[in-house]
């Protein structure tokens, strides 16, 4: 019997492995402690995790492939993967061994230490579901004092032909960033969020909970609105496409109390499942426009296939390149603990509550929400990166470490010392107004850095530049914001810092 693992993340029914229905072959996924438990996730994140990979298991058996599940309560189940793999080896007594590239460093180490020790051949295989090869990553980063996502970007536009004509971008430019930054105002009319057929979501629940398994957050059968199989997920791209897409880049920046969703497509958990591929995401999206170009324009359009074909790819790339020691990296030497009402949203400050709230609830914020309110306060409180990252792995459905990682420690907390973002995302009320309705009705003023009643950001903020102005005297990106820093009068400042001081000793008091 050949034995091939699939990885929870690894459900890509479009694989090569698929392609033929050998019945020498034996399909392995497994439901482990391992995973549920190396950090507290978010109840719907394992719901969706283990409920995707069911439906998987049930596709593949309907297909014909033979298909060795280990369900969570499994009384043979030993929770540990390479103790399983042993066992599955000798009982089925295996000629070979295969497995598909894993994308998590952790697995990755795990899954060659185990092959080296094995007496039987093992093989290593591509997933085939990203647009970059490894191989290409490594020889596009390697050599490089700074990365630049802009010409990754555009190489990868040109590799897959997306939005060209010729060697030039259609529209005549590359990148319009600078439309995607409208504040929604209650129009345009935001259609409701994707909702897929239930299965199995409260049996799930129940399992986690008889196993005793530790999550955090909440979970409503009526509100989760994960994909949990390949059909939902394009179902969901074509919702993305008819209705929400028209929309999305003007809007895709902007936050909103009333607002969870926007315009955004939802379609990071079914990538990052494998489900769905990002190449199909963006071709669909494509076409689409190419169909509706009397009512879709090229900016809508563009700023969406930038997340996925560049960012998503580039934090690949980072990622690859730069573990394990990225993952230990800390530029800033931040120490301070992470906030508690980062997991209970009991904050009088109006957007880290509805931010923290809905990602309680939903399991899900948008990459503005990530960044610019919860890592921007993470930042400003100087909180260990370590305990930050732990925070953004456990809460979002979506959330697998090769584009965690990059994404918090590096883009959000500047851990990285400027590995991906060539200036730290810090900022103060300004922008927080600028892009969204969570100063009005707020505690805080947004317009005051000192008193009782002036936000936290400010105060924080200025406090951050001081604190860190020697470290980044030399970066030209932060010598404006230095300059401002400069022209604050010493008591001003002095000032500043003790209201700081007060909200960094005690965070959970505003």
């Amino acid at each position: 019997m050949k034995i091939r693992l699939l990885l929870g993340d690894q459900l890509n029914s479009k694989h090569p492995w698929f392609d033929l229905v050998d019945p020498e072959v034996l399909y392995v996924q497994m439901e482990l402690r391992q995973e549920t438990d190396y950090a507290p996730h978010h109840i719907q994140k394992l719901i969706g995790f283990f409920g995707a990979m069911r439906n998987f298991h049930r596709e593949l058996e309907q297909k014909g492939h033979r298909v060795l599940y280990k369900t969570l309560d499994a009384p043979e189940n030993q929770h540990d993967l390479v103790q399983n793999l042993q066992e599955i080896i000798e009982k089925y007594q295996a000629v070979s061994f295969a497995y598909q590239t894993p994308d998590e460093y952790r697995l990755a180490e795990q899954l060659k230490a185990f092959c080296n020790e094995l007496t039987i051949p093992s093989e290593e295989v591509d997933t085939h579901h990203f647009m970059a090869s490894r191989e290409e990553l490594t020889a596009y980063f390697t050599g490089k004092k700074q990365y630049v996502l802009e010409f990754f970007y555009r190489n990868m536009r040109k590799k897959f032909d997306l939005l060209m004509l010729g060697a030039q971008p259609e529209g005549g430019q590359w990148n319009f960033d600078k439309n995607n930054r409208k504040k929604w105002k209650g129009t345009p009319e935001i259609p409701v969020v994707y909702t897929p057929a239930k299965q199995e979501l409260e049996a799930l629940y129940q399992l986690f909970q008889e196993q005793g398994v530790k999550s955090i957050g909440h979970f409503d059968p009526d509100t989760f609105s994960y994909p949990l199989s390949r059909g939902a997920c394009l179902n969901q791209l074509d919702y993305f496409c008819e209705h929400l897409l028209v929309h999305f880049g003007d809007y895709q920046d902007a936050m909103h109390t009333e607002e969870l969703n926007l315009f955004h497509s939802r379609l990071s958990f079914g990538m990052n499942t494998k489900m769905i591929s990002p190449l199909e995401v963006v071709d669909r999206v494509i076409s689409y426009y190419r169909e509706h170009t009397e009512d879709v324009e090229i900016s809508q359009v563009e700023g969406f296939v930038r997340q996925i074909v560049g960012w998503r790819e580039y934090m690949r790339g980072i990622y690859w390149t730069q573990m394990p020691h990225y993952k230990q990296k800390n530029a800033l030497e931040n120490r301070n603990p992470l906030p508690e009402f980062y997991w209970n949203a009991k904050t009088k400050m109006n957007c880290l509550h509805h931010s923290v709230k809905n990602s309680l609830e939903h399991s899900y914020a948008h990459h503005i929400q990530r960044l610019m309110i919860l890592g921007n306060f993470a930042l400003l409180a100087q909180v260990d990166p370590d305990q930050v990252d732990e925070w953004f792995l456990g809460i979002y459905a979506d959330a697998v470490e090769w584009v965690q990682l990059p994404n918090t420690r590096g883009m959000s907390q500047w851990a990285d010392g400027g590995i991906v973002a060539t200036k730290p995302y810090v900022s103060a009320a300004s922008y927080i107004n600028k892009m969204g309705n969570y100063c009005e009705g707020c505690t805080y003023d947004k317009k005051k850095r000192l008193g009782e009643d002036a936000c936290p950001f400010n105060s924080l903020y200025w406090n951050f530049l001081d604190d860190k102005k020697e470290y980044f005297a030399k970066n030209n990106r932060m010598a404006m914001m230095l300059r401002l820093l400069e022209k604050i009068p010493a008591t001003e400042l002095a000032e500043i810092k003790a209201r700081a001081y007060k909200i960094l000793k005690e965070p959970d008091a505003f």
